[in-house]
Parts: structure tokens; sequence; C-alpha cells
């Protein structure tokens, strides 16, 4: 066995853990660091209504792409935990199921996504003013889906055979590319909403070029055979058990979108769904640091899960809990510092500025426990118990958020939406806390 994949049952957990989540929380950083100047180029370069018109599109991708991440995911524990058990012709039969399940579900979605262009969009938002620019960018990004779920995909995998640089290049190479080609599409030729949205999909094609570069490199320990692509009926159904977690959690985050995009636009108009765009960039941005943990945190689970570790497994989860909680409370603390300051970054409108400083302190209110919530669904899909990942990933949205957003708006107006954010944080982590307690000491005892 190569070192990458064989070092997760040897090496120091704590040193392990950083060694994964460094490279995984840069590669996030940049990559939302891409997110958010992006919607600094939009909303200075074309105005508030684009940035809000790519929140409305965004769901609907991101969903499409999510099929890719799901694979990766469902995936990737398989291969983590084949690892593991030095079952190598399951791994490499694995990853090439991936892949053809990938292109398949990825293209056919999009297809449909294309066929009900003028029905998808309203539904999420789209209206008035707002509709123009979404559909121009929903058409062109659309296009690109495909690769950008070959590239989901294959990042969760290189992460899996313990290769978090890679991961990190992978991720960090699209992100230049479209702030490069940004600035040439929209800045210098002023191609506006099509310049914002062919950058994006241009730059998923860099990210898959170089995940096909890593796998025909030595530097990957999968190397496929054309037998490998022939779907496996036992595999497929393990990797979609397992990426169905994912899968779900962007389906009820979509929905949800959905369903604030249409609350405030309600409340508010425009300028707040402005205000709510900010506020998503800011979640993809600011929380770069825990989302790297929970990845960093998976391979190195699953791995000696498969292996019969349970030392190992135990200190992973607390060592993951502790450094997500860290960096989660001082994300909490910078966020109210700069609440007041942080709209102005991406747009002058007034209105928006107005409202943007509450709202953003209540919806990062409970952002210091999120890491308890991320580790404890995250171990479940790591060791490959998909029903109770599937149950904890729906807590937050399905179970909580969706309803108090019927709730509390009905009392408190546009403060009700922001103020379901926190509670549901909240009551999702009791949850998921209480059901990783029971798990551990269950597995422990075995």
């Amino acid at each position: 066995m190569k070192d990458g994949s064989a070092s997760f049952g040897t090496h120091a957990i704590p040193q392990l853990l950083i060694k994964q989540a460094v490279p995984a929380s840069i590669g996030i950083l940049v990559m939302s660091l891409n997110i958010l100047i992006d919607t600094i180029f939009v909303g200075q370069w074309i105005g508030a209504n684009a940035i809000a018109a790519i929140n409305v599109v965004l769901p609907v991708s991101f969903f499409i792409a999510a099929l890719g991440m799901a694979i990766g995911l469902g995936g990737g524990s398989i291969i983590s935990r084949s690892l593991g058990k030095n079952d190598f012709a399951k791994a490499t039969k694995t990853f090439g199921n991936q892949i053809v399940l990938t292109f398949s579900l990825t293209i056919s979605f999009v297809l449909f996504g294309l066929l009900f262009v003028e029905s998808i969009i309203p539904a999420f938002g789209g209206k008035g003013a707002l509709y123009e620019p979404a559909k121009i960018y929903y058409t062109i990004v659309l296009y690109g889906v495909p690769i950008l779920g070959y590239c989901m995909m294959g990042n969760n995998v290189i992460r899996a055979v313990g290769k978090p640089k890679n991961a990190m290049y992978a991720m960090m190479l699209p992100s230049i590319s479209n702030l490069i080609l940004d600035y040439v599409l929209i800045y210098v030729f002023d191609f506006g909403m099509h310049g914002a949205a062919w950058a994006t999909t241009l730059s998923y094609g860099v990210c898959a070029l170089y995940i096909l570069y890593f796998f025909n490199s030595n530097s990957s320990e999968l190397h496929l055979n054309i037998g490998d692509f022939k779907l496996d009926s036992k595999i497929t159904k393990e990797i979609g058990a397992l990426g169905s977690v994912t899968l779900a959690r962007q389906g009820v985050v979509s929905l949800s979108v959905l369903l604030v995009n249409n609350l405030l636009f309600g409340l508010g108009g425009e300028s707040a769904v402005a205000v709510y765009a900010i506020i998503s960039r800011l979640l993809m941005f600011s929380l770069f640091p825990v989302l790297g943990i929970t990845q960093g945190f998976i391979p190195i689970a699953g791995f000696n899960y498969g292996a019969k570790n349970k030392k190992r497994v135990e200190q992973v989860i607390r060592t993951a809990i502790l450094y997500a909680t860290g960096f989660a409370t001082l994300v909490f603390l910078m966020i109210n510092v700069f609440s007041n300051s942080i709209g102005g970054i991406f747009t002058s409108e007034p209105l928006v500025l107005e409202k943007a400083p509450a709202a953003i302190r209540w919806v990062f209110a409970a952002t210091p426990i999120v890491g308890i919530q991320l580790i404890g669904a995250a171990y479940y899909q790591a060791i490959g118990k998909a029903l109770p990942a599937l149950l904890l990933t729906l807590t937050r949205q399905g179970l909580f958020f969706i309803p108090l957003l019927y709730i509390f708006p009905s009392f408190m107006g546009i403060n009700g939406v922001w103020l379901a954010f926190p509670i549901a944080e909240l009551l999702a982590t009791i949850v998921t806390g209480s059901f990783l307690v029971y798990e551990l000491r269950k597995y422990l005892n075995s």
C-alpha cells in the first residue's frame, strides 16, 4: 500500500487531521474567495440585481452539481474503507462506477433544467427585474454543470486516497481561472451577465483537466481498467445510499433557498434578496476551516473504521470536534466585529447596506456550535451508515429550518426569516450531538 492512504492508520491523529484539513481548508477558502470576489465583481460592475439574480440560480446548478459531490462522498467512503482493508480491486471498481454515474445523472438533469427553464427561474425567486439576468446566467452555467459534477466527484476521491494537497490544487486552479476570466469578460470586454456566466463555466473545465491529469499520473493509487466502468449493482447501491445523504442535504438547501428568496422578495423586494445573497456568500466563505476539518475527518474515520481501530476512530471524532468548535467560535467573533462593514464590500446600494448588518448578526448567531453538527453527520457517512447520516443531514433544514420559515415571519416579518437560521442550528446540534454520543458508546463497547 502506498503511503498516501496507509498514513491514516499510523500517523498521530492531531497531526494527520491537520495534514488533511489544512489543504482542504485552503481549497475551500480559495473556492469561497472566488465566489466572494465574483460576487463583488458582479455587484460593482453590473449591479445589485445581478447579485440577486445569481443567488436565484445557484441552488439549481448546485443541486445538479451536488450529484457529483454525492457520488464522490458516497464512493469516497467505500474507497477509504476498502483501502483500510487492502481491497484495491473494490476501490478501483468503485471509482470507475462513480465516473459513469456522475456523467449519466448530471447530463440527464441538465437536459431537464434547460427544457423547463421558463418555469424553474420564477419558482426560485427570479421574478420582476431579476428574471432576465437570472435566465442568462442559468442557461450558460448549466452547460458546464456535468463538468462541475465530475470535479466534485473527483476531488472527494483524491481526498479518499490520502492526497489532500492535490485535492486542494483541484479546487484552487478553477477558482483562480474564474477570477481572471471575470476580469477579462466582465470588466475588459463588458459582457455583463454573459461574461460572469462564461467565466464560471470555463473555469469548471480547468478543474476537470487537472483531475484527469492526476488520475493518469503516478500520484494516484487508483488506475482504472475498462472493466471498472461496468456498473456493479452492489457498489452502485452503496454509493447511492451514502451519496443520498449529500444529495438530500443539497436538495433541502435548494428548497430552503427557494423559500427564503420568495419570502424575502415578498417581505422586502429585490434589496432583501440581495442581502440574503451576501449572507450566502459569507456562509460559504467564513466557515472554510470548519468545512475543511469535516472533509479531512471523513477519510481518516472511514479508513480506521475499516481497519477496526476503535481508539483511533474515537480520537479523530474528539479532535475534529475540538478543532471545528474553536475555529467556528473565532468566525463568530470576527463576523460580529465587522458586521457593519461587510455589506459595503459587495454593493453601494443604500437599502442593502441598511438591512445587511442586523441580518448578518442573526444568521451567524449559532456559529460556534456548527462543528458538532457537521462532524456528527459526517461520522455516520464515513462509516457507511447511510440512514442515520441521511436523517441527521435532513434535521437542520427539513425538520427545523423550513417549518420555522413558515412560523417566525408571521409574527416578526423579515426578522423572523433571519431568526430561523440560529434557532434551527441550535436544535439540530442538540439532536446530532445526542445521536453521536449514543453511537460512539455503542461502537466502543461492541
